[in-house]
């Protein structure tokens, strides 16, 4: 982890207009194509869902300003983000998880198996797993969704991105699904939010 130098930053005033807002998140959803990605997880045997949390974690790795954090009155820039995902449970309840993200998926994927098996085991919601070098991520495979808000607290610093999914649809022979983005603006803009989707396409079509 480092420390961002704010005073030689090019989005310095940004940062400090945006800081003060009360909902300093913006929002953007993009229908992203997952044909390739959903082939590769079905042809070797891997759940499609980790297949597309893989490709989510090395996005967010890959795009800077998606390790920024704002911390007191300074910007860190964590050399690594974890996954805080929401995980379903049978009795229909969900808990908070802590995926540690690995470039490699076997790797990455023996990870969250613990940890889904972990809170497979547990009841109720532990909301404290995780520090600030995470996403939070959630899954919403019943609902093809245009758009999507969170429930904040406000009185609570956060300054973590937040990336939903939502239901994979076939149009013109195509799989695709919905991916919604929420990031502070202080921190990023629609350019970085653009590479994230950039850099996202590629690693649903990686092989």
């Amino acid at each position: 982890m480092t420390v961002l130098d704010i005073d030689r930053w090019n989005r310095r005033n940004h940062f400090a207009f945006f800081r003060q807002f009360e909902e300093p998140f913006f929002g953007l959803t993009v229908r992203v194509d997952c044909t390739d990605a959903y082939a590769r997880a079905r042809e070797r045997g891997q759940s499609f869902f980790l297949t597309y949390l893989h490709a989510v974690m090395c996005a967010v790795n890959e795009v800077e300003a998606f390790r920024y954090r704002i911390r007191g009155e300074q910007v860190v820039i964590h050399d690594s983000i974890h996954a805080s995902a929401t995980i379903n449970r049978d009795d229909g309840t969900f808990d908070f998880s802590l995926i540690p993200f690995e470039p490699d998926f076997e790797a990455f994927t023996l990870g969250a198996r613990r940890e889904i098996d972990r809170i497979a085991a547990t009841t109720g919601l532990n909301p404290g797993v995780a520090g600030d070098d995470v996403i939070h991520f959630s899954a919403v495979p019943w609902l093809d969704f245009s758009s999507l808000s969170h429930a904040r607290q406000y009185r609570h610093p956060d300054s973590c991105p937040k990336i939903s999914v939502g239901k994979m649809t076939r149009r013109e022979g195509r799989m695709g699904m919905p991916v919604s983005v929420h990031g502070h603006h202080a921190l990023m803009d629609g350019r970085e939010v653009g590479a994230f989707f950039e850099c996202l396409e590629r690693y649903m079509v990686k092989k």
